[in-house]
C-alpha cells in the first residue's frame, strides 16, 4: 500500500505539493510553516485529518494549532517535534530514558570542539544541533575537516559533537498515539552522493528494504523492529508522554547495530526520505487507518504486530547536477511516462514542476525511482530500468544501491 492515493478511498488535498503529487491531489498555495494560516484552512474546509510531513512546519509548532482548532492531525507538537529539532534535547530525553546512544557534548567554539574532538577520537562526529535537512552531520578521520565542519555551524548556532560507532545503519519508523507504538518494516539508507559512500553527505540517495543481515542478527526483522519498540521507541514515546509533551506522528528512529547491540545515532520527527518510498511498498494494510488511529489515540486498536508484505522494494535518487552544494534547477525531465509502464516500477516526484510544456527539475533531489520486485536483485534491476529511461541534463543517482544486500539476500536463500 504505497500511499494514501493507491487507496482510491479519499479526497486528498496537499500543500505546496509538486508535479507528482498534483497528479493525485488538488494543490494549494499557502505558507505551510504558518500555524494559524494552516489551522483556519483545515477548519473551514472541515478536514477528517490532516498530515504534516516536512519537520520545519512540526517544530515551528502546525500540529498544535491545527489540534486547538478541533481537526485530527498526525505529526507531533511543537515541544515533542524538538526531538528532531534539537540534537541535544535528543540525547537529553534518550538520557532520561535509558535509552541506547553514543557520547556527545554540546560545543560553542571551535576551540571548546578541538578539545572534545581530541577526547573522542577519530573518527570524528559533528552534528549541527538543529534542522540541516540532512547535510549537518560529517564523519571523517580529517581533524582539520571536522573543526571546518563545526565551525560552518557554529556560526548559525551550537554544534554537538559525538562518539563514533562502529557497525550497520538501519532505519525504523514506528507510529504512536502518544502512548501506543507500532513498527513499520526496517530499512537501510545510503547518505553519500556517490558509490561506495564516496562524495559529502546528502538527504539521501537511495534506501530498500528488507534488511538482510538483520536476518542473520535477530532472526528475522520482526524480531528486531520488536527489540527496536522494547529497547528504544517505547521507552522514549513513555518518557515524552511523561514529561507532558507527547509524541503522536511517525517516530523517526536513525540507529546503528553495533556488536554491543543496537544504539541511537537520531530521531525524527517525520517519514524520512528516501525510506518511506521503500517501506511503504511493504506495508500490506491502509496507512490512512494507521494515520487516522495515532491522530485520534486508537492505535492499540491496530494489530500489535502490522502486516508486512514479502516484497522487496529498492528506492534509487535521481538528483540534479551540482546537488547538494548548488544543484542546477530548470532542467527539463523526460521519459517518466515510459518509466511508470514498467512491471514493478513507481515513480515519487520531490523537486518536480509542471511549465504546461513539460516536467521540470526545481531542486536537488527530483524523483524517487522505486522497484518492487519477489526478491531485492529483482527490485534493483526494475529501480534501475526505470531510471534509464529518464532524461535530466546532468542528472546524477548512485549505481550502487542494495548491490551488496542483494547478493547477501540470495546467499542467505539459496
Amino acid at each position: 500500500m504505497a500511499s494514501l492515493h493507491d487507496e482510491h478511498a479519499h479526497v486528498i488535498t496537499t500543500a505546496p505539493g509538486n508535479a507528482g503529487i498534483g497528479r493525485e491531489s488538488e494543490l494549494l498555495r499557502f505558507n505551510i510553516n504558518d500555524p494559524k494560516i494552516v489551522a483556519d484552512y483545515a477548519a473551514d474546509e472541515g478536514f477528517d485529518l490532516v498530515v504534516i510531513g516536512p519537520e520545519a512546519p512540526l517544530v515551528e509548532g502546525v500540529a498544535d494549532a491545527v489540534r486547538a482548532a478541533g481537526v485530527p492531525v498526525f505529526g507531533p507538537n511543537r515541544a515533542a517535534a524538538a526531538i528532531e529539532g534539537s540534537k541535544t534535547f535528543a540525547k537529553e530525553v534518550m538520557n532520561r530514558a535509558n535509552v541506547p546512544t553514543g557520547g556527545a557534548q554540546l560545543v560553542s567554539t571551535v576551540e571548546e570542539t578541538a578539545e572534545v574532538l581530541d577526547r573522542f577520537g577519530a573518527p570524528y562526529v559533528v552534528k549541527a544541533d538543529g534542522l540541516a535537512s540532512g547535510k549537518g552531520v560529517l564523519v571523517t578521520n580529517d581533524r582539520d575537516a571536522a573543526l571546518g565542519h563545526a565551525a560552518q555551524w557554529l556560526s548559525a548556532g551550537r554544534v554537538l559533537v559525538e562518539e563514533f560507532l562502529d557497525g550497520q545503519e538501519v532505519s525504523l519508523f514506528v507510529f504512536s498515539d502518544g502512548e501506543t507504538v507500532r513498527a513499520l518494516p526496517p530499512a537501510q539508507d545510503f547518505k553519500r552522493l556517490g558509490d561506495g559512500d564516496a562524495g559529502p553527505n546528502t538527504g539521501g540517495m537511495g534506501a530498500y528494504t528488507p534488511v538482510p543481515f538483520l536476518a542473520e542478527r535477530y532472526g528475522d526483522e520482526r524480531a528486531f523492529a520488536r527489540a527496536v519498540v522494547d529497547e528504544v521507541a517505547q521507552p522514549v514515546i513513555d518518557e515524552l508522554r511523561a514529561n507532558g509533551t507527547p509524541f503522536v506522528g511517525l517516530l523517526y528512529c536513525g540507529l546503528i547495530v553495533t556488536d554491543a547491540g543496537i544504539r541511537v545515532i537520531e530521531f525524527n520527527a517525520r517519514f524520512g526520505d528516501p525510506e518511506t518510498q521503500a517501506v511503504l511498498q511493504r506495508l500490506g494494510q491502509p496507512l490512512s487507518e494507521l494515520l487516522l488511529a495515532s491522530a485520534t489515540g486508537r492505535l492499540a486498536e491496530q494489530p500489535a504486530e502490522l502486516a508486512f508484505r514479502d516484497d522487496s522494494a529498492v528506492t534509487v535518487v535521481l538528483a540534479s547536477e551540482g546537488y547538494p552544494e548548488a544543484p542546477k534547477a530548470g532542467r527539463a525531465l523526460t521519459g517518466l511516462a515510459d518509466a511508470e509502464e514498467l512491471e514493478g516500477v513507481k515513480i515519487f516526484h520531490a523537486a518536480t514542476a509542471d511549465t504546461g510544456s513539460g516536467l521540470t527539475a526545481t531542486g536537488g533531489r527530483v524523483l524517487n525511482v522505486v522497484g518492487v520486485g519477489a526478491d531485492l536483485a529483482e527490485a534493483r534491476e526494475r529501480a534501475y530500468s526505470g531510471l534509464e529511461l529518464i532524461g535530466l541534463e546532468g542528472g546524477q543517482f548512485r549505481r550502487d544501491i542494495a548491490e551488496r544486500a542483494a547478493v547477501a539476500q540470495a546467499r542467505a536463500r539459496s
